[in-house]
């Protein structure tokens, strides 16, 4: 008498696809929201504007006394593969730099308020220059935005005829970096929801929007 064998289960290959990968949606949900980011950074001392004309923006950081720490300015282009967050500049003081109130420095707060707007707009993948200005303050930039999550793709130091083009829309020698929005939110996640849990972020998104249309 023949006896039936137990069914193996099917390889990974072959489970629904939402058995082993999250949803869009799903993936989303986990995202940092702009105002898990403004509140995070009121937990540090921080205030954030993000000042917003057409498809420019800036976003300014001050300290709770009015101190500058940096700023971050762009635009949202459209590209051939999609809208494109490019981050014309973002400068940082040098002291928030050398900050250690938060494991990536408070300079990631204004980084991550930018990557959201652009996000918010339908950018999902964010450019910029690591300026050159001086060796040693470049070599920190270039660690700040790779402990940020982004990748370099190219040394603009004019040693060759396509960095003529990089240096005229970037403005200057440095190391251009790409960064995917969505590898960036999966990074930030859990620290900005950790941080802004429990907050109320009426007041903040009130803040947010006194500066658009004011650059």
């Amino acid at each position: 008498m023949a006896m039936a064998l137990p069914r193996a289960p099917p390889p990974r290959s072959q489970l629904p696809a939402e058995a082993s990968h999250p949803s869009t949606a799903q993936r989303s949900a986990s995202f940092p929201t702009m105002p898990d980011i403004i509140a995070a950074s009121r937990a540090q001392g921080l205030r954030l504007r993000l000042q917003v004309l057409g498809p420019f923006f800036r976003v300014r950081a001050e300290g709770e006394d009015g101190s500058a720490l940096g700023r971050a300015e762009g635009v949202v282009r459209p590209w051939v593969a999609g809208k494109v967050l490019h981050l014309d500049s973002m400068r940082l003081s040098r002291d928030t730099l050398s900050m250690d109130r938060s494991i990536f420095g408070l300079g990631l707060f204004v980084g991550a308020a930018a990557v959201r707007h652009g996000y918010d707009q339908g950018c999902r993948t964010a450019q910029l220059l690591a300026i050159n200005d001086s060796p040693l303050f470049h070599s920190k930039l270039v660690r700040f935005y790779t402990r940020m999550g982004f990748k370099v793709v190219h040394e603009v130091d004019g040693s060759s005829m396509g960095d003529l083009a990089h240096m005229l829309v970037w403005g200057g020698r440095g190391t251009r970096m790409d960064a995917d929005i969505e590898q960036l939110f999966l990074r930030w996640g859990k620290k900005f929801k950790a941080s802004s849990s429990g907050n109320n972020c009426t007041d903040l998104k009130l803040q947010l929007e006194i500066g658009k249309n004011n650059l």
